[in-house]
């Protein structure tokens, strides 16, 4: 809405007020000014322009007119409502599609870490950890490592320290990969992280649960855990000449040498044993 104010007069009229004795001498008729009245000074004009609009009011109103007078709608306000379905539709397709791709690529980060981490235990440190339990260990390290085939006395043997050395190489190859950049470091990062967690399971399956040092929880109710436990009380036994010298596929190297038949009579052994505790 706007509003204005002007004065609009004949030429006729303009003209014998041009002449006229009652006229003022500082107001005269210009013959260029076509009919405008000029005073000795001229003003400037002033226009004013009010715009009031409503835009919520203004889409009521056009709902309003779209809508026939029998309560019906028209082709425009189905087409509104066709869009808004399809708006409403889309949003649930992506939501949907959004939650199974993330369960699915984490669903497939946590498996591709499980399976990396099990082949380096198995492949790479249990190969290590069975040839040097076997060349080393049982050979020219005999003297220390004889003390974890005896009764312990107190809560340490001399056999702990091949815990420390075996730590050893691993701090410093996660301590030059963490501090370091590029491929080489990123792999001996790798390696070392790789050694840690393998030496942390180790120390829960062969320490806590198999020789009782600390309790473990329900972890000594895993079946697999526990055929791994009864294999590597076995070693002690030395029915089989120290065979199984490894401890993750300490069950494997039993069914090698025909001791499947020893693994499952120590396995209800400990099942009983449990039982009682």
């Amino acid at each position: 809405m706007a509003a204005g104010i002007y004065i609009a007069t004949p030429t006729r009229t303009l003209s014998h007020l041009n002449h006229s004795p009652f006229l003022p001498a500082r107001f005269s008729l210009s013959p260029k000014s076509h009919g405008v009245l000029r005073f000795g000074r001229k003003k400037p004009n002033l226009t004013v322009c009010f715009v009031l609009e409503d835009e919520k009011l203004k889409q009521l109103g056009s709902v309003g007119f779209e809508e026939k007078s029998n309560g019906e709608e028209t082709p425009v306000a189905v087409s509104v409502a066709e869009k808004m379905a399809r708006k409403r539709s889309e949003r649930s397709s992506y939501l949907v599609a959004a939650v199974m791709s993330s369960f699915g690529v984490t669903s497939m980060a946590v498996m591709a870490v499980y399976y990396r981490f099990a082949w380096q235990m198995e492949v790479g440190m249990e190969f290590w950890a069975r040839w040097a339990h076997k060349a080393l260990w049982h050979a020219s390290l005999w003297h220390m490592h004889e003390s974890h085939h005896r009764p312990r006395e107190g809560p340490f043997e001399l056999n702990d320290v091949f815990a420390i050395i075996n730590a050893v190489p691993a701090i410093a190859l996660l301590s030059y990969g963490f501090f370091h950049r590029g491929l080489v470091p990123g792999l001996c990062f790798g390696a070392g992280l790789g050694i840690t967690v393998f030496g942390i399971a180790y120390m829960f399956v062969h320490d806590g649960l198999v020789h009782r040092r600390f309790p473990v929880g329900p972890i000594a109710d895993v079946p697999y855990l526990r055929r791994v436990a009864s294999a590597h009380q076995l070693h002690h036994t030395d029915k089989f000449n120290g065979v199984p010298y490894g401890l993750f596929l300490g069950p494997k190297e039993l069914e090698e040498v025909g001791g499947l038949q020893e693994l499952e009579k120590e396995i209800n052994r400990r099942i009983k044993l449990s039982k009682k505790l």
